[in-house]
């Protein structure tokens, strides 16, 4: 099997224990955060305890770089969460095994690719917003940012942090989207006025709200998800949804082609666009595949939903390497070392 000693002491690291009985073992990439991984597979496992499941888990970019740099040779059975964008850049690179999982009917047709057997299906959306600590922002006397506008206010030199979109899920939905709202010139416009504004550019999508949070940083631009969850734990944080709204994604699954596990995959594949799955992922994503069964998440912003922009997907994907360079030419001398 393609499997190698990193893999198992990646999963050794998320203390998920393997099991040497095990019939079946499923290499899976994902972008979900690391928290959620050993819940999302303890489930997973409570109908196919015979099926271990080894995590490789990493930033969207990161995780997107690695399956195509291993395209002559996949290492990955599964990708189980990772932004849909990518994945129609493996569907283009004839990367992925097409199959249609039982049950799929049920999901939103945003959800779910448009070929017949789809490529991939959705799980749920994570959707961008400006995390605002409001205790570190008083001291400063910086206002409450209603629009992502407002950001290139001087008031706000060297108190912003965002991901950098080639290591980051989120950072590339926020590119994306403000090429789309801006236009082409007006959103490299937008960026270039916003970089003068930036302390430093993250890896994590995550990161920019969790410094926010700590109260490390006045300003993070980061996803919704992650803001509640920092707010639930009682950091000081308002939730911003920028006037001019808000890219998105979804976290997405699909089947690596080639696989030598091929009924395995497909039962973890059936099992993430089930109406239990998409529960789990209620639990911090208020957007679902499924219509109709998400609960309000504690802490989701008003109107986030409302945001979302009418994104092209299509565009994302397509121009997805010429956006990156682009971006990487003008802005990389802030970002974090990797």
């Amino acid at each position: 099997m393609r499997k190698s000693k990193f893999l198992l002491a990646a999963l050794a690291g998320l203390g998920i224990a393997t099991a040497s009985v095990a019939e079946t073992e499923l290499t899976v990439y994902s972008a979900i955060e690391a928290e959620d991984l050993a819940r999302y597979a303890a489930k997973f496992n409570e109908q196919h305890p015979d099926i271990t499941i080894n995590w490789v888990r990493d930033s969207t970019g990161i995780v997107t770089a690695k399956l195509l740099a291993e395209k002559n040779n996949p290492q990955a059975d599964v990708v189980w969460g990772l932004a849909a964008t990518s994945l129609l850049l493996l569907k283009s690179e004839g990367m992925l095994e097409p199959y249609a999982p039982a049950g799929v009917e049920k999901l939103d047709s945003k959800f779910v690719d448009a070929d017949n057997p789809p490529y991939w299906t959705g799980m749920d959306a994570w959707v961008a917003s400006v995390c605002y600590n409001t205790v570190e922002a008083e001291k400063l006397g910086l206002a409450v940012p209603t629009s992502w506008k407002d950001l290139l206010d001087p008031q706000y030199k060297g108190h912003l942090i965002m991901p950098n979109p080639n290591s980051s899920g989120t950072g590339f939905l926020d590119v994306s989207s403000w090429l789309q709202m801006f236009g082409e010139e007006g959103g490299w416009a937008y960026m270039d006025g916003l970089h003068e504004n930036i302390a430093r550019y993250t890896h994590s999508g995550s990161k920019p709200c969790k410094l926010a949070a700590a109260g490390e940083i006045p300003i993070g631009i980061s996803f919704a998800f992650r803001g509640a969850k920092s707010k639930a734990a009682g950091a000081p944080l308002e939730i911003i949804v920028p006037s001019e709204g808000v890219g998105w994604d979804m976290e997405a699954t699909a089947i690596v082609a080639g696989t030598m596990n091929l009924e395995a995959a497909q039962k973890l594949v059936d099992f993430a666009v089930t109406e239990e799955a998409n529960r789990m992922y209620n639990k911090g994503y208020a957007v679902l595949a499924i219509p109709g069964i998400a609960k309000p998440v504690e802490h989701f912003p008003e109107g986030l939903q409302a945001g979302m922009i009418d994104n092209d997907f299509e565009f994302a994907a397509n121009n997805r390497a010429r956006i990156l360079k682009e971006w990487q030419a003008r802005y990389d001398g802030k970002s974090d070392p990797k």
